[in-house]
């Protein structure tokens, strides 16, 4: 390396040992400092070390090309993106080959495909590096691909990146994200050669040998750039005697200056050829033939410095040459120049981008190519590139075709939100409502709401704008359907919700409707009948499953799952929910991703695997903060985890900052959920007067917004037990009557549960034998499978022994209480299992050990029980492994069991009848 490089062993060498710790590192200067040398010369490094190297070197040309740079960096690993799911194969195979497909490929999708070809790099045991010269210079599509790839595969890719640096004081955000993280990456900023490094790079690239004092001068006037340092001695040697010391030297004002020099001094058709070759993104040889061109066209270019001739390209010696020589072309000659590589490049995408160039006034065959052209780069995964070509193409629109125009601007808009630019795609949409009538106006109005409800524009905006277009659209017509279709996810209020529902389904039905709407529809008008108090028809449920195939509708994709969920079917709803995390996994879909998360942490909360919950909120948050969202359903759900869990300090503080946001922008989602976990929490602390007023006033919101069924809420049981708890017995009869209706309108396993907690607390409360209501408890949490609603369950026992207390009955309330306990403890339900044992210490008295254990045995099941390890088990106890297996048999077969997890029945079965009197006597007196 040493005797490649000059001048940089200090700054190769922090850049290798950076690379092989695996961190990203940062190669920065001004164009011409020998960035590119550096990085080369680390590439070779790595590949004799066995790396797996992966590298692309953009040109500013290259920057219009969608793709180009990715599908340099990936050839290597071509051969894995066989074994890639289908749509990112797909994906990459559009990419690599770049060939036109049957489908349309979603940019997020070739993402994923960047991501997973990494990953499986990854996976073969080498070390791979990603190498990026002059990443300014990326394309978009590919820069936009590297930057979702690199900042979420796992440990062990090492990234090496060059930038230009302008010298600011200000230190530039890095590219491709690679300062996402805090300390990353390893900045280097190249600084300028001193006199003797620049001798060997001068005497190796010119073979001059310059005396000393010339070429500090030289050194002074580059300011030590090696590029800038070569034109000057060029200059230098192009003057018919060495300059004297007190003349100046040929140092113009720029590099562009220089190089123009250069370049005027060329033949006039070596000059057109070089200029040629400067205006192509990548100058063929073949292409530049076809221009008539012929390669000893640029002999006297090549003596220059300025490029070298390739076996099937022409390569300039540095960007900033390409560059310069492009700024020197005037722009009538430019546009000449665009026009004869128009008529014969090969790449169809190439000779549109110069037909745009070389055109100046409306012309429809140039529009059209313009516009079919965006085509092609939409369906290959490069909306944003597709939007610039519709934008170009309605520019060239002839005044008469002004339908054509407007559904090419419409077009661009809805390119622009297809790869998430939410401000673009608002300002467009805009434009072309404002400036178009009829169906034009309509979908632009149509594509406004939808990008306000994708962006989580504050208030009625999502509503507002559909609303005007359904006004402009044709009356019965099937965008007229559509439109209802999407208001019937935006409207929140269940009737409201219903009408558009059903509209969109009576449009939509029939020929000319969209099939994936249509199916969509049936579910919000399933879902709004429901929310509305309507007996739930389970037709339009199987309807819509069978019609939307399967790709779901990204309008009502979860509502079978919320459903399932809602009448406590956890299975179902995790099998769709998984589902369709893996489908939005393999598109690359992270904002499906990030709600399907969250659905998934719901879900296993409801089922007692608060692990499994744990994990998804944890995923949830971290997709959340990299997409810059709000956090707030995660932020509840973790609070709703942390009052489960006996935290409840914490989940105070999430629901009252809950509420504050939700009064703040008068969201009553996000108010009702936070009401309800305040007063949970408030209820589990035993602020009992607390949790009543803020249950009342859960209820009073959801009542206010017409919520008959509040499938996702499920808080009269608790509310009654805190109008118990406060000695309010007429409010907990009235919520008892509604919980009462919501289970006769929709029987599920929640609402037996809960009646039968709440008519037992009832009962006990008011004076009434309790005798029916505990037999009904019992006879509900036999109906109800224990690992649905484990928690439920638990609870159901404690209110059974808290009655039984109260009856003096202190066999069954202690049987009752230990059993909760024992049912808590293996949920981790901290602050019930707490409460059930201070009921049962309420009991007075020691029991003896159940079936004859000894208290060794005792303890050994208890712990077992609550799903301890032998291992973790011998741990507390200070025996061996051994001794407890040991223990674990014997109590076995004391209490007639053969596995763990009939344990803690037993245990509560075995529960002996203890008398007020302490165990083995009183003292007497």
């Amino acid at each position: 390396m040493r005797g490649v490089l000059v001048g940089r062993d200090e700054v190769f060498d922090q850049a290798w040992h950076a690379l092989c710790e695996h961190g990203p590192v940062l190669l920065e200067g001004p164009a011409g400092i020998g960035k590119t040398a550096l990085l080369r010369a680390l590439v070779s490094k790595a590949t004799q070390a066995g790396w797996w190297v992966l590298s692309c070197a953009p040109t500013e040309c290259e920057a219009e090309l969608p793709f180009a740079a990715l599908a340099d960096l990936l050839r290597p690993v071509a051969h894995l993106a066989a074994d890639l799911p289908r749509p990112q194969r797909v994906a990459a195979e559009m990419v690599l080959v770049t060939r036109d497909g049957n489908e349309t490929i979603e940019d997020r999708v070739v993402a994923a495909a960047t991501r997973s070809l990494l990953e499986a790099a990854l996976a073969s045991g080498r070390r791979v590096l990603v190498a990026v010269d002059d990443a300014p210079w990326l394309d978009r599509p590919s820069q936009r691909a590297l930057r979702f790839a690199l900042r979420r595969v796992g440990p062990g890719l090492a990234t090496l990146v060059s930038s230009r640096s302008t010298g600011g004081p200000a230190l530039p955000a890095a590219p491709l994200g690679l300062d996402a993280d805090p300390g990353q990456p390893t900045r280097l900023a190249l600084t300028p050669l001193g006199v003797s490094a620049l001798h060997h790079v001068l005497r190796e690239r010119l073979g001059a040998t310059l005396s000393r004092p010339l070429l500090a001068r030289i050194a002074r006037e580059s300011g030590g750039n090696p590029l800038v340092a070569i034109e000057v001695a060029r200059a230098v040697q192009r003057l018919p005697e060495p300059p004297e010391p007190a003349q100046d030297l040929p140092v113009a004002s720029s590099m562009h200056q220089l190089l123009g020099e250069v370049l005027a001094g060329l033949p006039a058709w070596c000059r057109d050829a070089v200029r040629l070759a400067a205006l192509l993104s990548v100058p063929l040889l073949a292409d530049l033939a076809a221009a008539g061109v012929p390669p000893q066209a640029f002999d006297a270019a090549e003596e220059a410095g300025l490029l070298t001739v390739q076996p099937t390209r022409v390569e300039f010696a540095h960007p900033v040459y390409a560059a310069a020589v492009r700024a020197g072309i005037p722009p009538g000659v430019r546009r000449g120049l665009h026009r004869r590589l128009a008529e014969v490049v090969a790449d169809p995408d190439e000779r549109v981008r110069h037909l745009a160039l070389c055109t100046t006034v409306a012309d429809a065959v140039a529009a059209d190519a313009l516009a079919a052209a965006a085509v092609r780069q939409h369906a290959r995964g490069a909306p944003e590139a597709a939007a610039n070509l519709y934008e170009a193409a309605a520019r060239l629109t002839p005044g008469d075709e002004r339908a054509a125009r407007g559904q090419r601007l419409l077009a661009a808009a809805r390119c622009r939100f297809d790869c998430g630019d939410h401000p673009g795609a608002r300002a467009a949409a805009e434009d072309v409502a404002a400036g178009y009538t009829g169906d034009i106006r309509a979908e632009a109005l149509l594509l406004r709401a939808v990008v306000a409800w994708s962006a989580d524009e504050p208030g009625g905006t999502a509503v507002a704008a559909a609303g005007r277009a359904l006004t402009a659209a044709q009356p019965d017509s099937p965008l007229a359907g559509r439109i209802h279709a999407h208001l019937a996810l935006f409207v929140d209020l269940p009737d409201p919700a219903r009408t558009h529902a059903e509209a969109a389904v009576a449009l939509l039905t029939g020929p000319g409707g969209d099939r994936s709407l249509l199916a969509a529809a049936l579910l919000q008008l399933f879902y709004s009948e429901v929310r509305a108090g309507e007996p739930p028809r389970s037709e339009l449920l199987e309807r819509a499953l069978r019609m939307e195939g399967a790709q779901p509708s990204w309008l009502a994709g979860t509502i079978p799952a919320v459903w399932w969920k809602a009448i406590d079917d956890p299975d179902r709803a995790r099998n769709r929910l998984t589902g369709l995390l893996d489908q939005a996994a393999t598109r690359g879909d992270e904002p499906s991703q990030y709600e399907l998360l969250k659905h998934l942490g719901e879900t296993e909360l409801l089922a007692g695997r608060w692990s499994a919950a744990e994990r998804h909120i944890a995923a949830a948050r971290d997709l959340g903060e990299l997409l810059g969202t709000e956090l707030t359903a995660e932020t509840w759900l973790g609070g709703l985890l942390d009052a489960l869990r006996g935290r409840l300090d914490a989940a105070t503080r999430v629901a009252e900052a809950g509420v504050r946001l939700g009064d703040q922008l008068d969201d009553d989602w996000c108010r009702r959920i936070h009401l309800q976990l305040g007063a949970f929490t408030a209820l589990s602390a035993g602020r009992i007067t607390e949790a009543a007023a803020g249950y009342g006033r859960l209820a009073a919101t959801v009542d206010r917004m017409g919520l008959t069924e509040p499938l996702a809420q499920r808080f009269e049981p608790d509310w009654i037990e805190a109008c118990v708890g406060a000695g309010d017995l007429t409010t907990a009869r009235a919520a008892l009557y509604r919980l009462t209706q919501r289970h006769r309108r929709l029987p599920r396993p929640w609402t037996l549960l809960g009646l039968a907690r709440s008519r037992a607390l009832l009962d006990s409360a008011g004076g009434a034998d309790p005798s029916a209501a505990l037999a009904e408890l019992d006879a509900a949490r036999a109906a109800v499978a224990p690992d649905v609603l484990p928690l439920d369950r638990a609870r159901c026992l404690l209110v059974a022994g808290v009655v039984q207390r109260r009856l003096r009955r202190k066999r069954p309330a202690r049987e009752a209480l230990q059993a909760a306990a024992a049912e808590f403890d293996a949920l981790g339900a901290v602050a019930f299992a707490e409460r059930a044992r201070a009921e049962a210490a309420r009991l007075g008295g020691r029991p003896p050990a159940p079936s004859g254990l000894t208290a060794t045995e005792e303890r050994v099941a208890r712990l077992a029980a609550q799903g301890r390890t032998s291992r973790a088990i011998a741990d507390e106890l200070f025996v061996s492994p051994k001794t407890v297996e040991t223990n674990l048999s014997r109590v076995y077969r004391k209490l007639g069991i053969s596995r763990r997890a009939e344990l803690n029945a037993a245990l509560a079965r075995a529960g002996a009848e203890v008398d007020a009197e302490p165990a083995g006597g009183g003292r007497k007196g």
